[in-house]
């Protein structure tokens, strides 16, 4: 029996949850510096205040090269990881896959400090490569979780036929398996590179002197006259969000009908 109680506070909840993006748009484009109602007028400057900004083009330029890093290494390693659990048996298999899924439930500070004592206590200098290493490692197991789901939605038989027909294991991946759990990579890339791309607390611990997208965000909310202009940052940002967000949605679902399976729920 529907609850009606239940379906209020699904309203509530998303409405708490999305009503802060839903302002981003209204205060960049409103005309005042003044982070509040009622709107005085509509204006387009902030987003050119944001374009003159050097500094923002900068930490734009370290944050997708961190992003499309950590989203590539982290799209392989899962493709690894999620090969292995899916399709073989090997001693330690269930608490080797939750200690690579761990990340995915620790509080990002937690990470952040624990990889701090670690590079500094291996003498590792803080850089973008340090951010790359605790992005890779907080993106692995979302890359794990698609791609075992596109793994597993594979017809065995395929594969089977593939060494009848005379195919090393090699090449029966190359040729059969990876171009059908290609849509569940594209997916998994994406949704990392998101990840990375918005993380703040490891960037901000991990990053020494190197300023990323987000770390530089926050900087600027020191400053009032600055914020509306942050304001239209975040709502470009949203945008290109929800469009990945969006791809990636849509190569999980057509992953899932290139194989015959059933969708049972996905990002959006």
């Amino acid at each position: 029996m529907k609850s009606p109680f239940l379906k209020s506070y699904a309203v509530v909840y998303l409405l708490f949850l999305f009503a802060p993006i839903v302002l981003l748009p209204l205060f960049a484009f409103n005309d005042s510096k003044i982070i509040a109602f009622p709107l005085t007028g509509f204006t387009t400057n902030w987003f050119q205040v944001m374009a003159d900004d050097p500094n923002l083009f900068k930490a734009l330029k370290n944050s997708l090269f961190i992003a499309i890093t950590s989203a590539a290494l982290a799209t392989c390693l899962g493709l690894f990881a999620a090969r292995a659990s899916t399709r073989f048996v090997f001693p330690g298999k269930g608490p080797m896959m939750g200690l690579i899924m761990l990340p995915m439930v620790l509080p990002d500070i937690i990470i952040g400090m624990s990889l701090l004592i670690v590079v500094l206590a291996i003498g590792v200098p803080l850089s973008m490569m340090t951010i790359i290493l605790g992005h890779v490692l907080m993106c692995v197991p979302f890359s794990v979780a698609i791609l075992s789901s596109a793994f597993q939605s594979l017809d065995r038989s395929l594969e089977e036929a593939a060494y009848d027909l005379g195919e090393t294991p090699a090449s029966t991946f190359r040729l059969i398996i990876l171009p059908l759990v290609m849509p569940g990579i594209i997916s998994s890339f994406l949704i990392s590179f998101t990840i990375s791309l918005d993380e703040y607390i490891v960037a901000s611990f991990l990053g020494g002197s190197e300023t990323v997208l987000s770390v530089y965000i926050y900087g600027q909310f020191r400053f009032p006259a600055r914020v509306p202009a942050i304001m239209a940052l975040g709502t470009i940002l949203v945008a290109v969000s929800v469009v990945l967000l969006t791809i990636a949605e849509y190569f999980r679902r057509r992953g899932i009908a290139k194989s015959g399976g059933k969708d049972t729920g996905g990002f959006l």
